[in-house]
């Protein structure tokens, strides 16, 4: 909900005691005056999204023109990054975000914005001189900078709505030996194996996703029609993987460059019969199947993905 605000001074404000549910960040590279235009043109290019140092998201930005609205001129977003849907990777207390944005044209200039606000379980209503503001954030905050070529920005953020899991305590990984990559690639090829009738394996790794309805999954049928069809996943060798080491418990794999973990040949799932289908298929294999895994190492040493 926006909140607009018409004054300095504030006659009352009515608003019980709210807690934070999560928290919002957005950032916009772009070309323009956002201070006067209604209008400004987003940058072309490439924006990565990093938490705690592991690597979340890759996102193109396009270049187009976006609005600035409100009095607080409030650009709209070319990345939008709400906390609450990241899960485990995310800390009860502390935790850092960064963006780092290649821009398609590395020796033009142009304004990079990060903005960030809380959002609460409640609306704050507030009266000034007869003009009524309802909003259900707070901490509001924005960096801009004018820069050319690559940008990083980040700030700390305190996300105490985040879920603490046992493995956030773990002791930091410093170092992978060459059998702990061995583990890791064996781990990765062995994801890979459970896509076979009868499923069993990979039913039992979608099981743990809260939001997966395995009973109507099993009853459909989408992972045998999609095996039928001739998808396959395609594994990388070992040579091919990278082990990116965060400074906290997760080691990020993924393929060299930040390419995705497992191969897809995109031709197979047209031959999947009925949009349902290949929805509830694509569905499964991108949960079972994501671009990377995030392993930590337990006190007595075993390695498990935890996302």
């Amino acid at each position: 909900m926006r909140a607009i605000f018409f004054g300095m001074v504030l006659f009352y404000t009515s608003v019980a005691t709210a807690d934070v549910i999560n928290m919002e960040f957005k950032f916009t590279p772009y070309i323009g005056d956002s201070a006067q235009s209604k209008q400004v043109e987003t940058v072309p290019g490439n924006a990565r999204v990093f938490i705690n140092n592991v690597f979340l998201a890759e996102q193109e930005v396009r270049e187009e023109k976006v609005p600035v609205l409100f009095e607080e001129r409030e650009i709209a977003p070319a990345v939008w990054m709400p906390m609450s849907s990241l899960g485990a990777a995310l800390r009860k207390g502390k935790n850092m975000i960064r963006i780092e944005f290649v821009p398609a044209k590395a020796n033009k200039p142009y304004n990079a914005r990060l903005s960030w606000a809380y959002v609460m379980d409640q609306s704050t209503e507030k009266s000034d001189n007869g003009h009524f503001q309802s909003t259900n954030q707070s901490g509001t905050g924005q960096e801009d900078k004018t820069v050319t070529g690559k940008i990083v920005l980040q700030r700390e953020f305190i996300a105490n709505f985040a879920a603490d899991q046992p493995w956030h305590h773990y002791p930091p990984v410093i170092s992978l030996s060459d059998e702990d990559k061995k583990i890791l690639a064996l781990m990765v090829k062995k994801r890979s194996e459970m896509f076979k009738p009868n499923f069993a394996g990979l039913y039992e790794v979608l099981g743990k996703y809260p939001n997966m309805n395995l009973d109507e999954l099993k009853k459909a049928r989408c992972l045998d029609k999609a095996y039928t069809a001739g998808v396959r996943i395609n594994p990388p060798t070992q040579n091919q993987l990278d082990f990116i080491l965060s400074g906290n418990p997760e080691v990020v794999v993924s393929r060299t460059a930040y390419a995705p973990l497992y191969a897809f040949d995109e031709k197979t799932f047209s031959r999947i019969k009925g949009d349902e289908t290949q929805m509830c298929a694509a569905m499964a294999l991108s949960f079972a199947y994501p671009p990377r895994f995030v392993v930590v190492r337990s006190p007595a040493g075993t390695w498990e993905i935890v996302y």
